[in-house]
């Protein structure tokens, strides 16, 4: 499954350099055999076959297989979490956005070995690093901005800190997620609502007394 739309082709400032090519190439080849077959299996020179590259190219973008297994984490998961993002913005139900963020992430789980592998706890080691990436950062940042409009808007409690429980929520999509990758996506259907519940108890506006 592609990851990204390739740029356009011609001339301009979109359209990536060779280097910048030859090192996608690298990490899609290291997210795909690091997702199947893992760590410690792979080998530096695996990558580079896959990508069709020199034994030793991919050297030249990362100093070693750690680097660029951690660098293909970092690419599969923001991709990943990117899904919710989109999610997160464009459903207009207060009560079901955080779980359409759940599920949208959940649906495309499996076009993103390396970053299920992860949630899957099948990568001890850097299981935590999933915490501190990029992508979760800007995830909390949309929930929040998502949170504040909604507060203006009189459809979210106005009494909550925006930021606290958009940092809850993605700790709970992601905690969720970790679980389903173990037991798989059809667990999560019979909770749906109870998710949307919870998020709405939490979120929702007060009743009137």
């Amino acid at each position: 499954m592609s990851r990204r739309a390739d740029p356009p082709t011609g001339a301009g400032p979109v359209q990536r350099s060779k280097g910048a090519q030859t090192r996608q190439a690298i990490l899609d080849a290291a997210i795909g055999r690091f997702g199947r077959d893992g760590f410690r299996a792979t080998s530096v020179a695996d990558i580079a076959r896959d990508a069709s590259v020199g034994g030793t190219v991919a050297y030249a973008y990362f100093p070693n297989k750690e680097r660029l297994f951690l660098a293909a984490v970092d690419e599969d998961a923001a991709a990943l979490m990117a899904e919710g993002a989109a999610a997160a913005k464009i459903v207009p139900d207060t009560r079901e956005w955080p779980k359409a963020m759940l599920f949208a992430v959940l649906g495309v789980l499996d076009g993103h070995p390396l970053a299920r592998r992860i949630l899957a706890g099948l990568e001890p080691e850097v299981t935590t690093r999933v915490l501190e990436i990029p992508s979760l950062a800007e995830l909390r940042k949309v929930c929040a901005e998502r949170l504040r409009a909604e507060q203006l808007a009189g459809t979210a409690r106005r009494d909550i800190d925006a930021t606290v429980i958009a940092n809850g929520t993605v700790a709970i999509v992601l905690s969720l997620l970790m679980s389903l990758a173990q037991l798989g996506p059809e667990a999560a259907a019979p909770y749906g609502d109870d998710v949307a519940a919870v998020f709405e108890a939490a979120i929702g506006p007060l009743p009137l007394r």
